[in-house]
């Protein structure tokens, strides 16, 4: 997003020799742009033009001047996240550094898709759905990080009976941003069956913005399949997590009121992201059935399913942690989502 003709032919040189192919826009033609582009550079009045949209912070954006940076730049870039003021000419080799980076981690064509889980309505299921998905992405040769957004939810490691495993919380990684090594990150994060969990504590600390990205970035940068439970409350944070899912998987039970909720939930959901799906959890007392409540809402259908047979007690007695049982509903209907994340175009095989 530079005006200037000039700063753009030497743009378009250095990335060349950085592998960066160059698209030019005055703003980003959506959030899933912004979110999805490999580096971002802007200048000044771009970088307020963005700020203005409201666009979620991310990785890789650069502020370009042509003179020394002074004030003005300075507050365009801080109001936008930039990681960096480069001038230009002068600083060609710092922006080299910067694209080649970015190009780095899209090269291998192997980034983890991103799913967004969210409930319907309070207690409808989305928590225990994203647990089922996460277990059900995680493969020999792919991992699954298992993100928790939900700052006042309690924190998901309960639910996986995770509670006591050692490792990071969220409120450990308050102040992440930026680029993040996903290595690094694994490493220090309780594990279970192939799932890296980033659980939020008991606390009750809200979620940076920045922090989050910086987290769902290195997951799905270094080919890891991404599940983040979000909560149903409009915030910075869940927004992020919603524009960058490649899939947001709304959860709701068969049952009217929980449809009226929903309905709520899916216009928000859509005004961020449009590629969003639905599955409905039985028992339906009043005999709505899930195409129904499809239709109703406007969503695809992704899955159906039944009730699962003692799952608050499992819930209670040491949680999800172990493996569900390869034919339970919540096995059948995670592995049908997964199906049609992965015929989605730009999904690593």
């Amino acid at each position: 997003m530079i005006a200037d003709a000039g700063l753009r032919d030497e743009i378009e040189r250095i990335a060349a020799a950085a592998g960066i192919r160059v698209v030019y826009a005055a703003v980003p033609s959506g959030r899933k742009a912004w979110v999805g582009a490999a580096a971002v550079l802007l200048d000044v009045a771009a970088a307020w033009r963005c700020r203005e949209l409201g666009l979620p912070r991310r990785p890789a954006v650069v502020l370009i001047a042509t003179d020394a940076p002074g004030t003005r730049e300075f507050e365009a870039a801080m109001a936008i996240g930039a990681q960096e003021v480069i001038t230009l000419p002068g600083q060609e080799s710092g922006l080299v550094g910067v694209l080649s980076e970015a190009a780095a981690g899209e090269s291998d064509g192997c980034r983890g898709a991103v799913v967004a889980v969210i409930g319907g309505r309070g207690g409808g299921g989305a928590s225990v759905f994203a647990i089922a998905l996460a277990q059900a992405a995680g493969e020999p040769d792919r991992e699954c990080l298992l993100v928790d957004v939900d700052a006042w939810g309690g924190g998901i490691d309960l639910a996986l009976g995770a509670e006591c495993d050692a490792g990071l919380r969220w409120p450990d990684l308050a102040a992440a941003g930026g680029r993040l090594s996903y290595p690094a990150l694994r490493d220090a994060l309780p594990r279970r069956r192939g799932m890296v969990v980033l659980s939020t504590g008991r606390t009750g600390v809200e979620l940076r913005p920045t922090a989050l990205a910086a987290v769902v970035e290195a997951g799905s940068r270094a080919g890891a399949t991404v599940i983040c439970d979000v909560p149903r409350q409009s915030s910075p944070a869940a927004e992020t997590v919603l524009a960058a899912a490649d899939l947001v998987v709304v959860v709701a039970p068969a049952e009217l009121r929980a449809c009226a909720a929903t309905r709520v939930v899916a216009d928000w959901v859509t005004a961020v992201n449009p590629n969003v799906g639905l599955v409905v959890r039985g028992p339906a007392p009043g005999g709505l059935r899930a195409a129904e409540m499809a239709t109703i809402l406007g969503l695809p259908l992704l899955a159906a399913m039944r009730a699962e047979t003692n799952l608050d007690g499992a819930l209670e007695r040491g949680g999800l942690g172990r493996s569900l049982r390869s034919r339970s509903p919540l096995a059948v209907a995670a592995r049908r989502v997964l199906t049609v994340l992965r015929q989605q175009p730009g999904e690593a095989a």
